[in-house]
Parts: C-alpha cells; structure tokens; sequence
C-alpha cells in the first residue's frame, strides 16, 4: 500500500528590510516597507517585497489597517536558478489589539490577505493567476529594556500562525507557522535598527512537505515627522 513521504528542506536566509512610518494625523498614518529575502548556502535571491498600508488608531488600543503588497518571488530552492521570477499581487486588511501591561506591550493582530498568483510552468510564465485567502494571527509581545532620553532599547518576542483556504486551495490548510525574537535599538524616536532571528516552518505548494528555514532578520526603522509650516 502506498504511503505519502513527507520532505522537509532545511534553509538558511537573511531577510533585510526598510520599515517607513509617516504620521499624517493623530490617527492615520502611513506604512512602507522594502523588504529583500535571500538564501546563505548558497546565496542566491529568494524574493523581494514592496509593501504599502494604511493605518487608523480607532481608539487608544484597537489599530486597523489596510494595504497592498507586490511580491517578486525568483524561487524557494537556492539550488534552482530560474531564468524569470514569479510575481504575486497581495490585499490585506487587519485589525490590532493593544494591551499595555508595566513594561510590556501586548498586540493581537487578526489579518486577512487576498492572494492573487501569476501561474508559471518549470520554463515559463503562463497568462494565467491562481487566487487564494490567507488568514493571519499573530501574538506578540514588547518589552522595554533601557530607555535614556531620546534612545531606547527594546526586545520582541512574537508567535504567527497562518493558514490557506479558498477554492484553489486543496492540499493543505496550513500555511506556515513564525516565532521571532528580536532587539530594537532607537538612536532617536525616529531612527531605529533591529536585529532578530526567525524560525519558520511553511508548506511547500505540494501540500506535503515542507520548509524547516532559519532566518536572520535586518529591520531599519525610520519615521518621518513632517513639520507644521510657519
């Protein structure tokens, strides 16, 4: 009687990534990012994202938002050097929930995305999407380590679940599952650099096996405080 083997790949990447904040009012606010994915052993692109969001404080601890995201994916195998790079086209809309506890900040974000895929063969790509949802939760929590004037130092520790459903969608459910820990250092409120480490253990589209990929994480944080004319 036949069996389904289940394969994990383990991989190692470097995620580097810019984080802009630009605050237009007390209450809304806009977020980008660029965000540039690599494999270690050996090295070769993995993806590339540019990301776009806005965001509204509805009230002191309940955030929403609402974005579009393009992802450049050039391949999940650093071993393969495909000759194009498969785009995908990305929604989103989320709500946060903020809790502050001494000197801990807690926050549960519920996302939603809509994923539209541009379908491709081994050689080629194809005129041609596949769509699917994907739901996200993630629980994670802020710790303030240090803070002097206008530097601080704070630590991350967060848990993300997420998982596949829609018509296209007949393999497995689950998508992938992240736990990070990181520390933040803010040379001013406005600038800051991050260095965390993710593990990450996602479906590959076979809908058998698997990704078992360590991945070291370079976040530059940078908010931009526009300046009332006089």
């Amino acid at each position: 009687m036949a069996q389904n083997l289940t394969k994990t790949d383990h991989q190692t990447l470097t995620w580097i990534r810019y984080y802009n904040i630009l605050p237009i009012s007390e209450k809304w606010a806009v977020h980008s990012e660029i965000d540039n994915r690599s494999f270690v052993n050996p090295i070769h692109e993995n993806l590339f994202v540019i990301r776009l969001q806005g965001r509204y404080r509805i009230h002191k601890n309940i955030d929403l938002g609402a974005g579009f995201a393009y992802f450049n994916v050039n391949t999940q195998d650093p071993k393969l050097d495909p000759d194009f790079s498969i785009p995908e086209y990305r929604m989103q809309q989320d709500v946060t929930f903020i809790h502050d506890a001494a000197r801990i900040t807690f926050h549960n974000r519920f996302q939603l995305e809509e994923r539209f895929f541009q379908k491709a063969t081994k050689t080629e790509l194809l005129n041609d999407f596949s769509f699917a949802y994907r739901f996200r939760y993630r629980l994670q929590a802020t710790f303030d380590l240090w803070k002097k004037e206008k530097q601080s130092l704070k630590a991350t520790l967060s848990d993300e679940i997420m998982f596949n459903f829609g018509k296209d969608n007949k393999r497995n459910t689950f998508d992938q599952n992240r736990i990070y820990t990181a520390l933040r250092y803010h040379f001013n409120p406005n600038v800051g650099l991050e260095l965390g480490y993710l593990k990450n253990f996602q479906r590959r589209a076979s809908g058998v096996d698997f990704y078992d990929r360590d991945i070291i994480r370079f976040t530059f944080y940078h908010r931009i405080n526009r300046k009332p004319r006089i």
